[in-house]
């Protein structure tokens, strides 16, 4: 009995704790997201070359989506008390739908295409095409994240910063 209590206990800790983070986190990769995306679309459009710069916003937007994708995943398959409602009741409550399927599925879904950005711009041959590339996946990426986000006006609303 005692051991259940704990890691309730602890794992609620956890959840809040992580939860923080991730938090914080959105906005480290809001802005590396605007960054690269900011970088992407004006080399595409001045037809500038692309740089090192240009590399290094793409490096710190994927750094950040993947510790947003890892932490997001942590609370999702070990610590969030949502994922633990059945699906078909789940899907019966907007909240805990949100939670349960479109907020983890459009968020991995602009972590892909955020990746796959990356990696096309990479092997693009010519500056023009990397920077391209690059805006197209890190904009439909960033759309995809901004529909998925818990609002504070949302019918899901979470706070702008957890503290």
């Amino acid at each position: 009995m005692f051991l259940v209590l704990f890691n309730n206990k602890y794992k609620f800790h956890m959840y809040q704790v992580l939860l923080i983070i991730h938090s914080i986190l959105r906005y480290a990769f809001l802005f590396s997201a605007l960054y690269a995306i900011y970088r992407s679309v004006s080399g595409w459009q001045n037809k500038l070359p692309y740089t090192d710069r240009d590399n290094k916003a793409s490096v710190f937007l994927i750094l950040f989506t993947h510790s947003q994708v890892v932490i997001g995943l942590l609370l999702y398959f070990v610590f969030s008390p949502y994922t633990a409602t059945p699906m078909k009741e789940a899907m019966k409550d907007s909240v805990l739908r949100f939670w349960k399927v479109e907020h983890i599925s459009m968020m991995l879904i602009a972590a892909v295409l955020i990746q796959v950005g990356r990696i096309v711009s990479k092997k693009a041959s010519t500056d023009l095409e990397k920077h391209k590339k690059a805006a197209i996946f890190y904009i439909i990426g960033l759309l995809l994240v901004l529909a998925s986000i818990p609002w504070p006006f949302a019918n899901v609303a979470r706070p702008w910063l957890r503290y």
